[in-house]
């Protein structure tokens, strides 16, 4: 309990500190219950309940370890009332269920494509293993076999107050609260045999090794080590790690982010953790890293992990650190929400009662042998798991080269072969032959012959905001293309068979002499026509399960589906200096017909960390397109 009259609002959150467990076939089970919470209560339907939050202007949000609320000070009895309610009497019904079934599952089967989500989770089953809590996921499969009765019997066995813990802060009287938490509390029944977690202890490897996981979409690396460790708070050697750590890769002047970012341009960021979770901890490093950079990204951070063990810290980088550690710190004391969380740390870790008031101490205490000392115990070099997730037939001749055993799982952290990289196209088939059969699958020659001009207009939401794509094509050469959002144009692209331009955010650009003599030899409004003369085919690769022609071009790439003849990607490329990049992935898909023509309805994409996918709203061929569009 923490007062502060400063402004009239309170939080509350209600934590349990139940041990982790396995859910085995069934894993999903507790994030299922834990979004059911909050659907209502026996006594309050759900409609009832979310009506009266937002009448008091309150936020409150459940999940399977507790609840967290925020309100004004004079409302926070009322919403006291109803999080409890909803927490003590859940309404667990089989239409919310369903939902919460249908919405996890969605959930799941867009994220099987995302690069950073698979190495989020296969890091952690490679790193625990899959039969540890720590490790284990949730699939579609294990979220199916998950029944009412199972949310309702986990709810039944671990929602319990055994290793409950009640956090108040803000413009409330400990009195008050003390009154309320009897009130509405006083029910709640302990547990007699809360589960414990099981007695399995993650093991490091041997001898260091890779573990690759192939991901045909990949436009970047996911790199982590992953070193399993055994540090809790409690632990003597836990302030002299924190400040070890904060060299190493806790900061933007960070051994390894100087060195990945600053020196050789490979990452945006990159930085190193250390869990001291008291189950189970884990010290990793994390970065996202261009495809044709790879390898050289393991070497150097293995260097910098390797440079904290073996030599000597400056003073003054260690004087620093120390600095910024102080500071940090004596500015989270001057909020309520730090001083309530210390004290709730000091109860779930068993922490002597001066933990924070020795805490500057201790740090200032920490000495240059000190680093080195737990940087050989904690920061492991020799026996360590690489984790990387990347596209194969980019990056895996480099992985292979350096001097560690490389692993191959596949998205679901189960051991596999080595991917296949690219196949040699059978003999008889040319660059000539997969056009033709591009042209026969969309139509025929004759069809698309008689297309002069393209009109499709395409939508997507980014960040709940909707963003309008328009394309207009006409032959022999002329585009337009603009993106819109919220009736702004955000950027534009012009050419009008003779010259063009882009523009951004208002500024015009006009294109250069390669851009324009490259426009002028594209083949609109199906440039696909233009590979006759300017690509190669340079194999067969399997993207996304589906086996696929590979024609390539001076800095693009057009895969085609073997069965169908259909373009289903292209990707774009630029040379930045350090080899050539991918700068651009499009995946086609969605091929509907169209005045005997089939174009693609769907095209996904990526705008920075995000997956945007535009879906043709209209599409019109050789009407409501003219000269004065490509202006």
């Amino acid at each position: 309990m923490v007062e502060n009259h400063k402004l009239p609002t309170v939080s509350v959150n209600l934590r349990i500190d139940n041990p982790p467990i396995l859910e085995g076939k069934k894993a999903g089970v507790s994030s299922l219950m834990g979004g059911l919470l909050g659907t209502g209560s026996t006594n309050v339907s759900k409609t009832d309940f979310d009506d009266k939050i937002d009448f008091l202007g309150a936020n409150v949000s459940f999940y399977s370890t507790g609840a967290w609320g925020q309100t004004l000070s004079k409302y926070f009895p009322e919403v006291f009332e109803l999080m409890t309610d909803a927490l003590l009497n859940p309404n667990f019904t089989q239409e919310e269920f369903d939902k919460a079934v249908e919405q996890t599952i969605e959930g799941l089967n867009s994220g099987e494509k995302s690069v950073a989500n698979i190495a989020r989770i296969v890091r952690a089953a490679i790193a625990y293993g899959k039969n540890h809590p720590y490790g284990e996921f949730e699939t579609v499969e294990s979220v199916k076999n998950v029944t009412l009765e199972d949310v309702k019997a986990s709810y039944n066995t671990s929602f319990k107050p055994n290793n409950a813990y009640l956090v108040v802060m803000g413009d409330v009287s400990f009195k008050q609260v003390k009154k309320l938490a009897k009130k509405f509390l006083a029910d709640w029944e302990k547990e007699i045999n809360i589960t414990e977690l099981a007695s399995i202890q993650p093991v490091n490897v041997e001898k260091t090794e890779i573990d690759f996981i192939n991901m045909s979409n990949a436009v970047q690396s996911e790199v982590s080590v992953v070193y399993n460790i055994t540090l809790k708070m409690s632990d003597p050697d836990y302030h002299a790690v924190l400040v070890a750590n904060q060299i190493l890769g806790g900061d933007f002047n960070s051994y390894l982010n100087m060195n990945l970012r600053e020196e050789h341009g490979f990452t945006y960021g990159a930085r190193t953790r250390v869990s001291t979770d008291k189950y189970a901890g884990l010290f990793s490093t994390g970065v996202s890293v261009r495809n044709n950079v790879t390898d050289s990204t393991v070497t150097e951070t293995m260097k910098e992990i390797n440079r904290i063990r073996t030599e000597k810290v400056e003073e003054d980088r260690l004087k620093d650190v120390k600095a910024s550690y102080v500071g940090s710190f004596v500015r989270s004391m001057e909020k309520s929400s730090t001083i309530a969380n210390y004290a709730l740390n000091i109860k779930t870790n068993n922490l002597p009662e001066d933990f924070y008031a020795t805490f500057l101490q201790k740090i200032n205490a920490v000495t240059v042998e000190d680093i080195q000392r737990v940087a050989v115990k904690y920061f492991g070099y020799d026996n360590v798991r690489i984790v990387v997730v990347g596209k194969a037939v980019d990056v895996l001749p480099g992985l292979i080269a350096l001097p560690y055993p490389v692993n191959y799982f596949d998205k679901y952290a189960n051991p596999t072969e080595k991917p296949e990289l690219m196949k040699s196209a059978p003999d008889g088939v040319t660059v000539g032959t997969v056009v033709s059969g591009y042209v026969e699958a969309i139509g025929g020659a004759e069809k698309i012959e008689t297309v002069q001009s393209v009109n499709q207009v395409m939508e997507a939401e980014i960040q709940g905001q909707k963003l309008k794509m328009t394309v207009k094509l006409m032959k022999p050469n002329k585009e337009a293309m603009s993106i819109e959002m919220m009736g702004m144009v955000m950027q534009k692209g012009v050419f009008n068979g003779e010259n063009g331009y882009n523009e951004s955010r208002g500024q015009k650009i006009p294109m250069t002499e390669e851009e324009v003599a490259e426009k002028k030899e594209s083949s609109v409004p199906f440039e696909v026509l233009d590979l006759i003369k300017k690509g190669e085919l340079i194999g067969v690769e399997t993207i996304d399960g589906v086996e696929s022609y590979v024609v390539k071009t001076e800095n693009s790439k057009y895969y085609f589906d073997i069965k169908s003849g259909l373009m289903i990607r292209k990707t774009d490329s630029m040379d930045d200096g350090q080899g050539n990049i991918t700068v651009q992935v499009v995946n086609y898909g969605d091929y509907q017909e169209v005045d005997g023509v089939k174009f693609p309805f769907e095209m996904k994409s990526k705008m920075g960390p995000m997956d945007i996918v535009f879906k043709t709203i209209e599409l019109k061929v050789n009407s409501d397109v003219s000269n004065e569009d490509f202006e």
